[in-house]
Parts: C-alpha cells; structure tokens; sequence
C-alpha cells in the first residue's frame, strides 16, 4: 500500500510519500512539475517515517544541519538516475555545483541529461537538487518554482550574484 501525508514548510506544503511504514519514497513541492499521480494513495499522518521526515525538515527550515543518513530512502529510477541523485546527496549544505560539473563526474557530455535526472528527483529538499546551478551560476530550472530553489538556497546562505537577489 502506498501512503502519504503533508508537510507545511516556509516555502509551500510538501507531499510526502511511503509504501511502507519505514521508507520515505516522495518528498514533492505540492503543484510541483512531474508530480505523480497520488490520487491512489492513502492519507496516513502515524507513520513513523514520516515523523522522521518532518523532524528532518523542521530542523532544516530551522537553519540546521540535519543528518541525510537519519531516514531511510527508497529511490526508483534509472541507473544513471540513481547516480546523479546520488552525486546530489554529496552536495554539502550552503554550497552549489552545476549541471555540467556533474556531467564531467559523470564522464558524460550533456548538461542537459543531468537536468532530466535532476529535475525528476523524487526527494526533494533532502536530496538537495536546489543546490545545482546553471554553468554561469544562474537558477535555471527548478521543479517547484525557481522562486523556491532561491529561497532554499538563501536559507542555506549561499551568496547569490546580484542580479539573482532581485529576483
């Protein structure tokens, strides 16, 4: 079966995702892009990956450093989906890399096969896909609104150019 709850955050309410009691599978911007269908899931605010996950959030949106390691993750995807969201989990907080530094830890040439990967992360904000930029440092794309990943990565104190700041 699978399950889902919300989450009210600073910067929208997220939807959060479990097929079992200890996997966070989801953790979506609500009206985000590649939203999947939840029309099937089941409300369910007891379960015990989901505390964790909001106590994870909250120290979060409260300017900490929680600990990825602390909740237990279920990724479905493509192999190399699987290794960029994985490169993304090695992204330390209040830093950015770009899309096509990843391509070249990848070995790959396509920035543009890396915003795919990076773009339909199921789990957003714990694995921290606001933390990619583009090649110029500018924020491109951003599945929950470019206006969020700005926020996000203020609250993170990532010195953003000036022109991003008027944003």
């Amino acid at each position: 079966m699978n399950y889902k709850t919300t989450y009210a955050s600073p910067v929208g309410t997220y939807i959060l995702t479990s097929n079992d009691d200890s996997l966070l599978t989801g953790c979506y911007l609500e009206n985000q892009k590649y939203l999947p269908d939840l029309s099937s899931f089941v409300n369910d605010d007891s379960l015990q990956i989901f505390d964790q996950t909001k106590a994870w959030l909250t120290d979060y949106f409260d300017g900490k450093a929680p600990d990825l390691s602390a909740l237990k993750l279920q990724l479905t995807g493509s192999d190399f989906r699987q290794k960029v969201w994985k490169i993304l989990c090695d992204i330390p907080l209040g830093k950015t890399t770009t899309y096509g530094e990843i391509a070249q830890e990848l070995g790959i040439k396509s920035g543009q096969a890396i915003g795919g990967a990076v773009g339909h992360n199921p789990i957003s904000v714990i694995i921290p896909c606001h933390r990619v930029l583009g090649a110029d440092g500018s924020l491109t794309g951003y599945a929950g609104g470019v206006h969020v990943k700005w926020q996000l990565l203020k609250l993170e104190g990532v010195v953003l150019s000036e022109q991003i700041e008027l944003f």
